[in-house]
């Protein structure tokens, strides 16, 4: 996990806790674990959207002006 072993791992929750305080850690986890569903949704999304075709119109026919020529 992020080349993180777990002696990092617990030194990180560690500080946290001091941080934040045993009150906070469970609305915190909470709101990451929704940031990170939301951005797994997202990037799905994305990779099975169409490709929109954003070529201005007069390139376009410019373009189909040359495949009519050859």
């Amino acid at each position: 996990m992020f080349g993180l072993g777990s002696t990092e791992i617990v030194v990180i929750l560690v500080i946290a806790l001091v941080v934040f305080g045993a009150g906070k850690l469970p609305q915190i986890g909470e709101g990451m674990g929704k940031a990170i569903k939301n951005f797994k949704k997202a990037a799905n999304e994305v990779d099975t959207s169409d490709v929109v075709d954003i070529t201005p119109k007069s390139q376009k026919k410019i373009a189909d002006d040359e495949e009519k020529k050859a």
